[in-house]
């Protein structure tokens, strides 16, 4: 079950790095309107239940995040917001998944095309780079907290696919079907995790050197600092020496 995933090692870690609280703030929010579109309700909306979860996660204000549903079904305006995912090539082949909510879909695309454009990638079709990657659920914990046997033990009975060794921490993974499940699973047996999501998982790793990753790492923080972009996905498999540099 266990292995090493450079790739989600990245994502997390970039997370951490980045506290820009107002950026953090506006992504969350349009989550929340997204998701409140199928209802309003968090008993009966799970993908509302976790949108909540990851914006009190980054502290967004209660009246901010009870605004956002109201505007994503549709009592409040401002609703009006577009769920879109890109595909593009960085440098050294890697593939991207730049997932977006935008009220404006031609200054986004602009921007995005952009940005893959002055770092030395480009935008491709709709297919050309979605299949490399698969949706799972990705819920992570501290390896102060507990083993790996202690994730096994409740992950697996409610249905885990794997478990995976990040270096700092522990990441289960799940098929999107039993997200929720086992992430309850996790909860009931008062097992505290660092967060819980929804992710693009590559099939297979890309190597790069230091030069292009640091190309690619380039690339990755213009688009995420975009403001309608939510999320960017990439299968590079990053030396280690990149990061030792920093």
């Amino acid at each position: 079950m266990a292995g090493h995933s450079k790739w989600a090692n990245i994502q997390h870690r970039k997370g951490r790095q980045d506290a820009r609280k107002a950026k953090f703030f506006t992504k969350a929010a349009k989550d929340i309107i997204l998701a409140a579109k199928s209802g309003g309700n968090p008993e009966d909306n799970s993908t509302l239940r976790l949108a909540i979860q990851k914006a009190k996660a980054v502290n967004l204000p209660k009246d901010k995040i009870d605004n956002a549903i109201k505007k994503g079904t549709g009592e409040l305006a401002g609703g009006d917001i577009a769920e879109i995912l890109y595909e593009g090539y960085g440098p050294g082949g890697v593939a991207m998944l730049v997932d977006v909510a935008t009220d404006n879909k031609n200054r986004t695309v602009a921007e995005i095309r952009h940005a893959f454009t002055k770092h030395g990638g480009n935008m491709a079709e709709a297919g050309a780079v979605s299949y490399m990657f698969n949706k799972k659920g990705v819920i992570v914990f501290n390896k102060e907290n507990y083993t790996e046997d202690d994730l096994m033990e409740v992950g697996l009975e409610a249905g885990a696919e794997d478990i995976i060794d990040d270096d700092e921490s522990f990441t289960v993974q799940t098929a999107l079907s039993d997200f929720m499940t086992v992430q309850q699973a996790f909860t009931d047996a008062k097992m505290d995790f660092e967060s819980a999501e929804v992710c693009q998982i590559p099939e297979n790793l890309v190597p790069v050197d230091v030069p292009v990753g640091k190309k690619v790492m380039n690339l990755f923080d213009t688009l995420e600092d975009n403001e309608d972009v939510q999320k960017v996905y990439l299968n590079a498999d990053f030396p280690d020496e990149l990061f030792d540099e920093e």
